[in-house]
């Protein structure tokens, strides 16, 4: 009787052994991926109209995410750059990201999915940005804006790459505009330059707005249907001190259609609400703009074209 509970038993208690092992082995994991995302409208006596165009997207993305039995450390850098040329019309962007990651996680309890966490997120662009048709004046260039938020808090997530939420209660928030012009004329939130009733410089700008407040962002990612990936990512912010009623908006909903290793299809919608930076209208005064409030801008995104993995 003995000899044959040690027969069965002695298997089972090996893989324990070695589940347990495979469990606390740190590990890091480094992933890369560049795509090249094209579209074309090409229009020959076309009765209902006919403006030819052509728009290109280039991405390129990379991780290096570590984790063990307690901690996870994920990183990732993200380039994005994208054009439009339309028959008989200049040369325009559409897309321009630089932004860079870092979340870091720590549970007490290896059975807990709750995570002490912290978190650093930097975006700006690369290029300058322009109210087309008008070329001759940027609206916004690089590291105006820049966005840098920094905090900690909770996270909680029994599978963090696939569905997790992050609640940090104390969350600074940076705004830079290093353009002298652009900082002068308050944009994106920074305190405007101080002039005299000839409009002559008294005071700069500034040229960074700092913000401390509440951050709620939810991130969740799952397969709908065979080769159709989904993906939803908001952030809530709202700052203590200004206005802590009014939230800042930034939500991202996607789906990933895979064709085969190379060829992929994207859908992407983009909401975005910033209380902080205010729209222009015009005036009766040709060439003349006055600043009105902040309202949502939305970007939506529909690519076919190709992955290659590192």
């Amino acid at each position: 009787m003995f000899f044959s509970y040690a027969l069965f038993a002695q298997p089972e208690s090996l893989f324990i052994k070695e589940k347990v092992k495979k469990e606390i082995i740190p590990e890091w994991k480094y992933a890369s991926k560049a795509s090249l995302y094209l579209s074309e409208a090409t229009f020959v006596n076309w009765n209902s109209g006919d403006i030819n165009s052509i728009s290109v997207l280039i991405s390129y993305k990379y991780n290096a995410n570590y984790k063990d039995k307690y901690v996870f450390w994920k990183n990732r850098v993200i380039a994005r750059y994208g054009l439009n040329k339309q028959q008989k019309r200049e040369l325009r962007k559409t897309d321009d990201l630089f932004e860079i990651t870092s979340n870091v996680g720590f549970k007490p309890k290896n059975n807990s999915n709750w995570f002490y966490s912290a978190r650093f997120n930097f975006k700006t662009q690369m290029a300058n940005g322009y109210k087309y048709p008008n070329k001759d004046d940027a609206i916004s260039r690089l590291i105006a804006p820049g966005y840098l938020f920094f905090g900690g808090g909770m996270q909680y997530g029994k599978d963090i790459d696939k569905l997790s939420f992050y609640f940090s209660p104390l969350t600074l928030k940076a705004t830079f505009v290093l353009e002298e012009d652009l900082a002068n004329a308050g944009a994106f939130g920074v305190t405007p330059a101080i002039k005299d009733i000839d409009g002559s410089v008294i005071t700069q700008g500034d040229k960074v707005r700092c913000e401390v407040g509440i951050l709620l962002t939810n991130s969740c990612e799952m397969e709908i249907a065979e080769n159709i990936v989904a993906k939803n990512l908001l952030s809530l912010y709202s700052d203590y001190v200004n206005n802590f009623e009014n939230i800042d908006v930034d939500w991202k909903i996607g789906f990933d259609f895979k064709v085969n290793s190379f060829v992929r299809a994207t859908l992407e919608s983009h909401l975005k609400y910033d209380d902080d930076v205010k729209t222009q209208q015009e005036t009766d005064v040709a060439g003349e703009f006055d600043k009105a409030g902040a309202r949502e801008g939305w970007k939506k995104f529909l690519g076919i074209g190709f992955d290659v993995d590192f």
